[in-house]
């Protein structure tokens, strides 16, 4: 053969022809593109449920235990981590390559769906949602503002930076960190409900049926029709406060004369990015 007596007769010449096919080989391995690589992304799907001022054990308890309870019947399932903290429950399930995203979620949520009734009544409804394997939040932008409170920079960022940030393409998500939302707060006072002889149950209740907007139905004529609402959500502290909680022998008693009714946050255990900080990487992923 031609090379063979080539590569015998001259031997320099096919010792530079191997070590050239080798330095080429080394040459093109590392700048092979990741996208020749096969993108491998398992089906995984995420339950998330809130349940308002509970402990991680009671999360845990009432929770977390009968979803996976259920949930780890679930066909094709691989591994099946959860998370029970102060008032979230967080349930990730990943399933094998055979399994469609599409087909697994919906299986998930018929599961959720049958043991509903068996979680607290105050707890949220659960959200599934599927998730990819990397999907994890890779820009943090902080919001600051001279002689703006927490609130009105939740405000600012929910109404006008997170709205344009959703519209960026290539953004799947775009969610506040340590976000503050307005809430009426209302400061009960023990020893006048004793006085009383009232509850903090009753005082709930009084709140959850005045402040409510039903349908009222319409007014119809001959020549016109009006349909007629009932103006009954309470927007301001006043508001709130003359709420009549009980009729006492003929006397009303007022959510003035128990507690104290002003405008807060919804929770004000939040984490929020110190914004002396200019390095970023350190905070935590679940902020």
């Amino acid at each position: 053969m031609i090379l063979s007596d080539i590569s015998i007769q001259r031997p320099v010449l096919a010792t530079m022809m191997s070590l050239a096919l080798v330095l080429f080989g080394v040459i093109s391995y590392n700048r092979l593109s990741v996208r020749e690589f096969p993108d491998i992304d398992p089906p995984i799907v995420s339950v998330s449920t809130i349940l308002p001022g509970a402990n991680p054990r009671v999360v845990e308890s009432a929770v977390t235990d009968i979803l996976e309870e259920e949930l780890a019947t679930l066909e094709g399932l691989r591994t099946l981590t959860s998370i029970s903290g102060e008032q979230s429950s967080n349930i990730t399930l990943e399933f094998t390559l055979d399994r469609d995203i599409e087909i697994s979620a919906q299986d998930v949520r018929e599961k959720v769906a049958r043991v509903r009734n068996r979680l607290p009544r105050e707890v949220l409804e659960p959200v599934v949602a599927k998730q990819d394997a990397d999907a994890q939040p890779f820009y943090w932008l902080a919001l600051s503002g001279q002689g703006y409170s927490l609130l009105q920079l939740s405000d600012i960022g929910d109404r006008i930076v997170k709205t344009r940030l959703q519209t960026i393409p290539g953004v799947g998500r775009a969610f506040i960190a340590g976000e503050r939302r307005y809430s009426m707060r209302v400061w009960l006072s023990p020893t006048a409900l004793t006085a009383r002889g009232l509850t903090v149950q009753d005082v709930e209740e009084a709140i959850r049926s005045r402040n409510v907007e039903i349908p009222s139905g319409r007014i119809e004529s001959s020549q016109r029709e009006f349909t007629v609402r009932s103006l009954g959500e309470l927007k301001t502290p006043a508001q709130f406060a003359d709420i009549t909680v009980a009729n006492l022998n003929g006397s009303l008693v007022k959510l003035r004369d128990l507690a104290r009714v002003e405008l807060g946050p919804r929770d004000r255990k939040s984490t929020r990015l110190n914004s002396s900080h200019t390095d970023i990487s350190r905070m935590p992923s679940s902020a």
